[in-house]
């Protein structure tokens, strides 16, 4: 195996260049969790992976409660399916809190203003009254619960981690949080080393290949946890050695095409892995992820990223401007232009392609 086919075999396993799935459920479970901070983009990460959808198809599936926003796994937004989510917090929220403990004093959040916010926060949901974020400060404001300097993200993913809360639907254009309990159906738990094993197959069924420390990384456990989880799935992955790393990933056999993707800004194909090099070359790192951690939307051919795009939505179009790592050949842009068609089909607007 070649660095080039590891890129190649991902864009195959993480449905980029085909998939058998039909519905945004399906490819977010397949996936396990994809990250999601940008609202605009993770819905484009699924719409990539799901031929002819469209994003109030996307959007549709989200307010129906089929995949759900919110944090888990790392300290950060995630789309898990709705089936996922009860054991993926289960699993993931200890070694969150045990992060966020430090901030939260820092802040001044102790565990009876906490419990407090969460009580608001729960009469206010009550009854499918699914409240924006700009209602909820508010509410806790009423009761004199201090919400500036970011405690109110702070009291929010607490509650998310506590199994309160999660995404709601869309209202009057805004997203909101519901109660978890009214939007999530009950689901059988997982015991802990069914929970660690289940978490290791969805990451290498959909990402590899992938090594024990992209894992780690993707899945935030620890060292330990992560080469628990891997043992427990050997048998059902193989592997292989490339420039002195073992890859583990599900058994296929696959033929590389040409293939050109406009993927979005913190898609799972760059940054679910902790080495990225096989995709995006330390050179080339910096121009499509920023110091402070921001990624960028990435041009992606032939499993190798070329270079950044950005869009500017109008009334009826998306302007899309390309930023070239390379010199793009007359072939290569062609391509790229039936790429960024795609995407316009996707948010129903024609495309200028600058």
């Amino acid at each position: 195996m070649r660095t080039q086919d590891i890129s190649n075999l991902r864009l195959m396993n993480q449905q980029i260049t085909g998939t058998k799935f039909t519905s945004p459920k399906e490819i977010v479970a397949w996936m396990g969790a994809m990250q999601a901070q940008d609202y605009a983009m993770v819905k484009w990460a699924v719409g990539v992976r799901l031929p002819n959808s469209t994003e109030k198809m996307i959007e549709a599936a989200l307010d129906r409660g089929e995949i759900i926003r919110t944090h888990v796994l790392r300290p950060t937004w995630h789309i898990v399916s709705a089936d996922d989510l009860r054991w993926m917090l289960a699993l993931t929220t200890p070694h969150i809190k045990a992060g966020m403990k430090s901030r939260n004093a820092d802040l001044g959040l102790t565990d009876a203003i906490l419990a407090k916010s969460r009580k608001v926060i729960e009469k206010t949901l009550r009854d499918g009254n699914h409240s924006t974020r700009e209602e909820l400060i508010a509410a806790l404001n009423k009761v004199n619960i201090g919400t500036d300097e970011n405690r109110a993200s702070h009291i929010f993913m607490e509650a998310e981690l506590e199994s309160l809360i999660c995404s709601g639907a869309t209202k009057n254009g805004k997203q909101t949080f519901s109660l978890l309990e009214e939007r999530v159906p009950a689901t059988q738990p997982l015991g802990r080393d069914e929970a660690l094993a289940t978490l290791a197959k969805r990451y290498f069924f959909s990402h590899g290949p992938a090594t024990l420390e992209d894992f780690n990384w993707w899945s935030g456990l620890s060292a330990s946890d992560s080469r628990r989880a891997l043992d427990m799935m050997r048998s059902d992955l193989v592997s292989e050695v490339v420039e002195g790393k073992t890859y583990w990933f599900a058994q296929a056999n696959f033929k590389a095409k040409e293939s050109v993707f406009l993927l979005p800004a913190f898609d799972e194909f760059i940054i679910s892995y902790k080495d990225r090099s096989a995709t995006l070359t330390s050179e080339h790192h910096k121009r499509a992820v920023s110091n402070n951690g921001m990624f960028y939307p990435t041009v992606v051919v032939n499993g190798e990223t070329i270079g950044v795009w950005k869009r500017a939505i109008k009334k009826e179009k998306v302007a899309i401007e390309v930023r070239y790592f390379i010199d793009p050949k007359p072939a290569l842009q062609k391509m790229i232009e039936t790429a960024s068609v795609r995407y316009g089909e996707f948010l129903g607007r024609k495309v200028e392609l600058h």
